[in-house]
């Protein structure tokens, strides 16, 4: 994967460090290539697949990330690629699908929705369909940034990844489990869409939502089988946060890191912005997962945000 995919940088953020009085390192997956560690597990699955299985060429259902992998893995091994997006997408990562080659087809009211249509075409068609988080190639893609992180800050006791369907959650715990066991992955979904979570501590605990949500990458009804069972086995807690958190998690970063960060990218960032780590760390790495924000969105942060109290203390 190396010639195909940034090797990212990990930052400390001041600002974190002294809100938390630990140390926070920002792995940057905002600035890989399509704008998201996506196309890590597209690739190496893509990578991987013989030349007569994509014959029919290859399909998959996406909230927007995951289709600009495949696109731009597909285009890398010279297979034509469908996706099926749901209603809602925000229209700069459409238009990007597009740009990589891919022809989009907008399907469905969610992502649950557009997958099951993918999956109808790929029956009809014969096309390889390449699944956005449960498959373990693509897992094993994901992991790689959590192997970087582990290279380039040794240092670190504490993990905090963003989840949706569980593909990057599960590689990070893989990876870090086996290399690193003492440290501790946790995992920080959206209240609004909170599958994983609920898996995790139960429903009685947890209930399980599946409302909007400023974080659409990471809104996902049904979680992998196989990546709820790697989380269920390796991630140390689960817990999620608000709109209004994740939303000024956006702003924070735009205003003090100078990074433009999607909301699922964010939603680990609002984790420990907002102090709702189950335990102290020394030394934090957080994943920020994705940067193809709908600049036409900043506005409705702001607002989202507004009831936060710390919003005006950036």
């Amino acid at each position: 994967m190396a010639p195909i995919v940034h090797r990212t940088p990990c930052k400390q953020s001041r600002t974190l460090n002294s809100r938390t009085g630990s140390e926070v390192f920002l792995k940057l997956e905002n600035l890989q290539k399509t704008g998201s560690f996506k196309v890590r597990g597209a690739f190496n699955k893509i990578s991987k697949l013989p030349d007569d299985a994509c014959a029919q060429g290859i399909i998959c259902a996406s909230a927007g990330n995951h289709a600009q992998g495949v696109a731009m893995a597909g285009r890398e091994k010279g297979v034509p690629v469908s996706v099926f997006m749901p209603e809602g997408t925000p229209e700069a990562k459409v238009l990007a699908t597009r740009q990589y080659g891919a022809v989009v087809k907008i399907t469905g009211r969610n992502f649950d929705e557009a997958y099951a249509a993918a999956k109808k075409e790929q029956l009809r068609s014969g096309a390889v369909f390449i699944h956005p988080f449960d498959d373990l190639a693509v897992i094993e893609g994901q992991a790689t940034v959590a192997l970087e992180m582990l290279q380039q800050c040794p240092a670190l006791d504490t993990i905090v990844v963003p989840a949706g369907g569980g593909g990057l959650l599960a590689g990070t715990a893989l990876a870090v489990k086996t290399l690193r066991p003492e440290v501790r992955v946790v995992g920080v979904q959206a209240e609004a869409a909170s599958a994983i979570a609920s898996a995790f501590h139960g429903s009685d605990t947890f209930p399980a939502l599946f409302l909007p949500t400023i974080a659409e990458g990471i809104r996902v009804k049904e979680p992998g089988e196989l990546t709820t069972r790697i989380i269920r086995s390796l991630v140390d807690d689960m817990i999620v946060v608000s709109e209004q958190e994740i939303a000024s998690a956006i702003l924070f970063m735009l205003e003090r890191e100078k990074m433009l960060v999607e909301g699922a990218g964010a939603t680990a960032v609002a984790a420990v912005l907002h102090s709702h780590m189950p335990f102290k760390s020394a030394r934090t790495g957080i994943i920020v997962s994705g940067g193809n924000l709908d600049i036409s969105k900043l506005e409705a942060c702001r607002k989202i945000a507004a009831s936060i109290n710390q919003v005006s203390s950036y």
